[in-house]
């Protein structure tokens, strides 16, 4: 089983339906056998932040990009402009800070990593056209970013001929998100979203898109720290019924609740990435049984509890 590819308007060449999140290896040493085994899968995306590790995340993933030679075969999204830092001005410098260690010339995919609803959206729109003039990002987006902000941005964007947000990057899980995983954290799993990107066929790329590990088995769920640990951010009545939901699926079709709950995210109506964090070679292998599962529309809408 491998990853497979889909195409985003904008991005000049297919991008993987994963996107492996790269804020956990210190050195390029200890990252190169999982971002190494990750290409062979068929992953090319590569999810960064200018904050990750005080900058060593990106100088390690960049490292290995510039070893491997692969900067014109890979998807980076690379983000910046993170609370309190989460401004117009702040975006441009430190996107030249992020593309000088991920030796990268521009960013294929730019993503604001929080939203500051202090400055008008027309603000960061400007900006980020400024930067996509001077070919320093491709298509871009927002983070944590609400939908009437986001779709404020997009009026404004049609407006002035300008090139729109085509990217939310919230969190999208089969668990709902009962308590932010860090401040400032924005769910796309409720009703006004999930309509939202119905009716636009907005592209959502989701962050912690398997819950944190709270489709695992029990005694897997809580390896993370207390404070944002499965169950401390998604545990609730109509969480354990999704959970069980799946894992009732999850038997019928002979993979885990796990990787169902990944091919709900993949499966949405709406053009739908994941980001994934492996630790390591075999944490990639454990997740690639999600793309033997082809939910329906029916199933979709009945693991979420909407039907």
């Amino acid at each position: 089983m491998k990853i497979t590819t889909t195409l985003i308007p904008g991005l000049s060449r297919p991008i993987s339906r994963l996107a492996i999140g790269c804020d956990n290896k210190d050195t390029t040493g200890e990252g190169a056998p999982v971002w190494d085994h990750w290409l062979r899968q068929g992953g090319n995306a590569f999810d960064t932040g200018h904050i990750y590790g005080g900058g060593r995340h990106e100088a390690a993933l960049g490292g290995w990009i510039k070893a491997r030679g692969v900067a014109d075969e890979i998807v980076v999204i690379v983000k910046g402009a993170h609370t309190p830092h989460c401004t117009p001005e702040a975006i441009g410098q430190q996107l030249m800070i992020s593309l000088e260690r991920l030796n990268l010339s521009s960013a294929p995919i730019y993503i604001m990593h929080r939203d500051n609803p202090q400055v008008p959206v027309a603000e960061f729109l400007d900006a980020l056209n400024a930067l996509r003039a001077k070919g320093l990002i491709g298509i871009f987006g927002g983070s944590n970013w609400s939908v009437q902000r986001f779709e404020e941005a997009s009026y404004y964007a049609a407006a002035k001929g300008l090139q729109p947000l085509t990217i939310l990057n919230n969190n999208l899980s089969l668990a709902v998100m009962e308590k932010p995983v860090w401040a400032g954290c924005i769910t796309s799993n409720t009703p006004e979203a999930l309509a939202f990107l119905r009716r636009t066929g907005t592209i959502h790329v989701s962050w912690s898109s398997q819950a944190r590990g709270y489709f695992l088995p029990a005694e897997l769920r809580n390896r993370l720290p207390e404070d944002t640990r499965p169950e401390a951010c998604f545990g609730s009545a109509r969480n354990e019924e999704r959970r069980r939901r799946a894992e009732q699926l999850a038997a019928q079709r002979g993979v885990s609740a796990h990787n169902i709950a990944a091919a709900w995210v993949l499966a949405q109506s709406f053009p739908s990435l994941a980001l994934v964090g492996p630790r390591n070679v075999e944490e990639i292998d454990s997740t690639l049984p999600a793309f033997s599962v082809n939910l329906t529309p029916d199933e979709v809408l009945w693991l979420n509890l909407e039907a």
